[in-house]
C-alpha cells in the first residue's frame, strides 16, 4: 500500500492498495443524478460512413460535451442517433449538427431540455446479474420512463424525465438497499 498526498500541505492523503474480494460483495454503492442534462436527437441522418464522425467533430469544435450516445440500426440508407449534451450547451450543439446536416445533404434536429441522467455505480456489478433489470423495475415502481440507456463494466446510467429524477432516486435508493445506515 501507498498514500498519495498534497504536496504543499500535510493533510492525510488517500491509501491505495490491493482490491480486496469484498470490494465486489456490494454490488452497487451509490446512485449518482444529473439534473442539467440535455438531449440532441438526430433523425434521418445519411447512414453511411463518416456520417457520425463528422456529427461528433462538428460537436467537438464547438466546444461541446457529449456524454451518453445511442444509434439506431439503419434503414433506406438513414439512420437515427441521440446524444445528451449539458443544458447550457444545448443550443450550440444543434448549431453545430445543423451545420453538420447541411453537409451530409439530410437530417433533422429535435431538442429536449428538461431531462435528468441517473446512474447506478458499483464495481460488484462486474461480478453480479440483474443489476439492470432490478434498476429498471425500481424506475418502473416509480413511473418513471427511460428515454435512453447507456452501461459499462460498473455503471448503468439512464435519462429520464427532469420531472420524475427525485422520485426515481428515492425509489432506486430504496431498491438497491442505500436508504439504509448499517
Amino acid at each position: 500500500p501507498f498514500e498519495v498526498r498534497a504536496s504543499f500541505n500535510n493533510n492525510p492523503g488517500t491509501i491505495v492498495k490491493e482490491e480486496v474480494s469484498s470490494m465486489e460483495d456490494v454490488v452497487v454503492r451509490g446512485i449518482a443524478l444529473d439534473k442539467n442534462q440535455a438531449k440532441v436527437i438526430i433523425t434521418n441522418i445519411p447512414d453511411k460512413p463518416g456520417s457520425a464522425a463528422k456529427v461528433f467533430q462538428g460537436i467537438s469544435d464547438a466546444n461541446v460535451v457529449v456524454d451518453m450516445i445511442v444509434q439506431n440500426i439503419g434503414r433506406n440508407g438513414v439512420a437515427n442517433m441521440t446524444f445528451t449534451v449539458p443544458q447550457d450547451d444545448m443550443d450550440r450543439a444543434s448549431k453545430a449538427v445543423e451545420e453538420i446536416l447541411a453537409e451530409l445533404g439530410g437530417g433533422e434536429v429535435t431538442l429536449v431540455g428538461d431531462v435528468a441522467k441517473l446512474s447506478v455505480v458499483g464495481v460488484g456489478m462486474r461480478s453480479h446479474s440483474g443489476v439492470a433489470g432490478q434498476l429498471f423495475a425500481a424506475l418502473s415502481e416509480a413511473k418513471t420512463n427511460i428515454q435512453l440507456i447507456s452501461t459499462s463494466e460498473i455503471k448503468i446510467s439512464v435519462v429520464i424525465a427532469e420531472g420524475d429524477a427525485e422520485e426515481a432516486t428515492r425509489v432506486v435508493h430504496t431498491a438497491f438497499g442505500l436508504d439504509r445506515v448499517d
